[in-house]
C-alpha cells in the first residue's frame, strides 16, 4: 500500500476530488494547512501599508491506496491540479505497512 500525500492549490481541490471520484477513489481525508516553497510568500497592501504574506494557504490531500491504483491518481491529482504556474502544489509517495479498520480489526488493504 501507498500513502499520497498531495498539496495544492484551494481553488483546485473540487477538480482534484471530482477527478478521483471519477477514477474510483472512495476516501480521502482534507487539510487546510498553511506553508511556502521556493516562492516564499509575497507582499500585499493593506489599508496603505505593506506586510509579507509568507506563509500561504493550502490544501493538503491524504489517501492510503493499493499499490495498483497509485499512478492512476498521481495522473489525476497533477492534471486537475496543475495550472502551469508557481504554487501549484507537490505530491509525495510513501509506503504503508499495514492498515486498521478500528470498527471490525480487518487488516491490509482490505481495511482500506
Amino acid at each position: 500500500m501507498t500513502k499520497i500525500e498531495a498539496v495544492i492549490q484551494n481553488s483546485k481541490l473540487e477538480a482534484v476530488k471530482d477527478a478521483l471520484h471519477e477514477i474510483g477513489v472512495e476516501g480521502m481525508t482534507v487539510l487546510e494547512v498553511r506553508g511556502h516553497g521556493r516562492q516564499k510568500g509575497h507582499t500585499e497592501f493593506y489599508r496603505g501599508r505593506e506586510y509579507t504574506v509568507d506563509l500561504i494557504p493550502k490544501i493538503k490531500l491524504e489517501l492510503v491506496l493499493p499499490d495498483k491504483m497509485v499512478a492512476k491518481v498521481v495522473q489525476a491529482i497533477t492534471s486537475a491540479a496543475r495550472t502551469g504556474k508557481i504554487g501549484d502544489g507537490k505530491i509525495f509517495l510513501s509506503r504503508v505497512d499495514d492498515a486498521i479498520r478500528i470498527r471490525n480489526d480487518e487488516r491490509g488493504e482490505g481495511a482500506l
